[in-house]
């Protein structure tokens, strides 16, 4: 696990962005040479303009004329986060002590495909809560189930070694990180260690490294090496819809490279790359995407959603029953 780290914060982490949050002490509060800063940020180091196909210098004429020099606060922080919410990026944020703007993919896009209850109520009967990991057994024993919610909630080794000990013996398990939003990508290569035999090449990234929309450093590789313990080889389906999101995008994306890992659901909300961010003159601070997530044939994709293997919806005629599961345990029979 620990080589797993190295590579991948060498590939992520250590590249050529700047530290989240260093920028210039608190000074004015101009609203003009507050936008202006932002804006010009934005445009050095934004990852996604060409892929997106924005016009940064469009969104600078539609958005500047609606501040003055006696525009308020609220005016401010209004104009601030429209602008950047041109980007259509979750990974973009203004945060001042009063408000934070955010995007919300996931409800600009997509229908619900996850409902909690009905997972709870008709799927799991003997239901297991080890650590963040919920798990049961569905399909009479035969199929493993984990619920894995966000990427922020923190496992340990030996929480996983007893969830993959307890399914051992079953023809498959389901891995359902629908409705997540993401979290510490450290997690990512913590949970498919567990289903790979060898050292795979899966992704590479990215860093914008120039004043031109198109300039990147060079290519980092990510890879996924096998745990050193506990492991399981069998098929594992897992389920995904537009609501997953930053580290569950990045989790979906990496499994494209693993021949027993298969994507059940809707396309992911995006957010393939990793953010950063600083601090504007007047305080309030911001982050954007400043990398790109590559599969192995260079393409970005990732940012817009990554592509279930086998699409399928809730049916909402069907209060009682979640069709991507059942389609789950059909591939696994």
């Amino acid at each position: 696990m620990k080589r797993i780290l190295l590579t991948f914060s060498a590939a992520l982490l250590l590249s050529s962005c700047e530290k989240a949050f260093l920028g210039p002490d608190k000074g004015s509060k101009d609203p003009l040479a507050n936008f202006d800063y932002l804006w010009e940020e934005v445009d050095k180091k934004y990852s996604y303009f060409e892929l997106k196909k924005i016009d940064w210098n469009k969104v600078r004429d539609t958005y500047r004329p609606l501040l003055n020099a006696e525009s308020s606060e609220e005016e401010l922080f209004k104009v601030l986060g429209g602008m950047l919410n041109e980007l259509r990026d979750d990974h973009t944020n203004l945060i001042s002590p009063f408000n934070v703007s955010v995007y919300n993919v996931a409800l600009r896009t997509g229908k619900v495909n996850y409902y909690p209850r009905i997972v709870q109520e008709f799927y799991l009967k003997d239901q297991w809560i080890t650590g963040t990991l919920t798990n049961g057994f569905l399909d009479s024993n035969r199929v493993g189930y984990i619920r894995y919610g966000a990427f922020t909630d923190e496992f340990t080794d030996e929480q996983l070694d007893v969830v993959i000990n307890r399914f051992k013996d079953t023809r498959g398990i389901i891995l359902d990180i629908r409705s997540n939003g993401g979290g510490s990508v450290f997690n990512v290569p913590k949970i498919l260690s567990r289903f790979v035999e060898n050292k795979t090449l899966c992704a590479y990234s990215v860093t914008r490294n120039g004043p031109e929309h198109n300039n990147f450093g060079e290519r980092k590789s990510f890879f996924i090496t096998p745990y050193e313990g506990t492991r399981y080889n069998k098929k594992v389906m897992v389920l995904i819809d537009r609501s997953c999101y930053s580290a569950s995008t990045f989790f979906s994306q990496i499994t494209k490279e693993l021949p027993n890992i298969t994507l059940v659901g809707d396309t992911t909300g995006g957010g393939g790359g990793l953010p950063n961010g600083g601090q504007l003159p007047n305080g309030w601070t911001y982050r954007f995407s400043v990398s790109q997530l590559l599969d192995l044939n260079g393409n970005n994709t990732a940012e817009i959603g990554v592509p279930p293997d086998i699409y399928v919806a809730l049916d909402p005629s069907m209060p009682n029953k979640d069709a991507i599961i059942d389609r789950a345990i059909l591939e696994l029979k």
